[in-house]
């Protein structure tokens, strides 16, 4: 909502807001996805162009990690131009992301233009800001969601005697000025649309704006190519009630003080295959401490410990370590899953005398990194 909206109004990442991210607990994160583009790239043979796009960028910490990893391999990546479009709505955020990332240095763009902002880094890359992806130029893209879907809304449905029904919110009628759920007294146009046929579930939770930006996502990687990386805690196509709030990194009740607190609901990775239509391949998903061990955060890790001389710095980085990495924290609910053309995992024909053609490397991430 443009005037009562969580997002427009708080979007509390952050120690002193309602939530945390991965970015935020550790440098290490972003710069381990800073690497996955890198090596795409090059596993694509390196195209002469690329953009970083982000959707939901929070407070633009993952993509200043990012920008920092293509400082440091700024040689590798010397005779490409490089940009970073930032997909938000929240005039808020993009106010953080701008003094985050430029210093400030950001100036409205003319009205003809598609993007709403633009700057430049303080690595010296340009940056636009859109408020939707159909706004992003066509090109060589680079797709990054971290936690963008989860906050997408839901239509959650309920299996009875009678068949699906849509689960509603209405006002309570013994307390007028709260909210309560209820199950639609017959079905819904959602019910009819969003339900598969073969669903075993007795309760679903459906994101169609999801489906929506997946499938433009991957019309877009397959004319233009590129990759798109998404990473949010969810779950294939298994769990059943999800939607929460979070607000002062406690859970809230989703109907009290609504536009006060963040209301997420686990990504349904099984829905998000399906979504992208066959258009490209899709990997994952693969659970974050795995995929963060194949990124080599184990080495990372060791190198960082080795330069810091002082305790308390070695003591957060274990710390951060825990919290990503754990199993009980946000290393098993936490997933990666990737959107890619066919040909990067094609395998070649074996009539096409296969000893000419040089075997493809592995995606990194989900298969061990290996950089010549």
């Amino acid at each position: 909502s443009p005037s009562q909206g969580y997002y427009t109004r708080r979007g509390g990442v952050g120690e002193s807001g309602d939530f945390i991210t991965s970015p935020e607990i550790s440098q290490v994160f972003g710069e381990l996805i800073g690497i996955w583009y890198i090596s795409e790239w090059m596993a694509m043979g390196k195209p002469s162009t690329f953009q970083l796009v982000e959707l939901g960028p929070g407070r633009g910490t993952l993509t200043e990690d990012i920008l920092r990893v293509f400082k440091q391999l700024a040689s590798v990546l010397s005779k490409c131009d490089v940009s970073v479009h930032l997909v938000e709505v929240s005039p808020k955020l993009s106010e953080i992301q701008a003094v985050m990332l430029t210093g400030g240095k950001v100036h409205p763009s003319p009205e003809d233009e598609s993007a709403y902002m633009k700057g430049i880094s303080k690595t010296g890359i340009p940056i636009f800001w859109y408020r939707d992806i159909q706004d992003v130029p066509p090109g060589y893209s680079f797709y990054l969601a971290h936690e963008f879907f989860d906050a997408l809304p839901i239509h959650k449905f309920q299996r009875t005697e009678k068949g699906w029904r849509e689960v509603l919110v209405d006002i309570d009628p013994e307390v007028p000025d709260q909210l309560r759920f209820v199950l639609s007294p017959s079905g819904t146009p959602a019910t009819q649309n969003f339900i598969q046929p073969e669903e075993t579930r007795d309760h679903v939770e459906v994101c169609p704006e999801a489906g929506v930006i997946v499938q433009r996502l991957a019309s877009r990687i397959e004319k233009d190519g590129g990759a798109a990386l998404v990473a949010d805690y969810g779950h294939d196509g298994t769990k059943t009630d999800t939607f929460r709030g979070f607000r002062n990194h406690k859970l809230h009740d989703v109907l009290s003080a609504p536009g006060t607190a963040d209301l997420t609901a686990d990504v349904d990775f099984s829905y998000l295959r399906k979504m992208a239509q066959g258009k490209t391949a899709t990997l994952g998903p693969i659970k974050q401490r795995e995929f963060l061990k194949n990124m080599g955060i184990d080495l990372r890790l060791q190198v960082l410990l080795q330069n810091s001389s002082d305790t308390a710095t070695r003591e957060q980085l274990l710390h951060s370590y825990d919290m990503l990495m754990n199993p009980e924290k946000m290393g098993d609910c936490f997933n990666f899953f990737a959107l890619l053309p066919h040909h990067r995992l094609a395998h070649p024909d074996k009539k096409d005398k296969p000893e000419s053609k040089s075997p493809l490397p592995p995606v990194a991430g989900f298969n061990e990194l290996l950089l010549k």
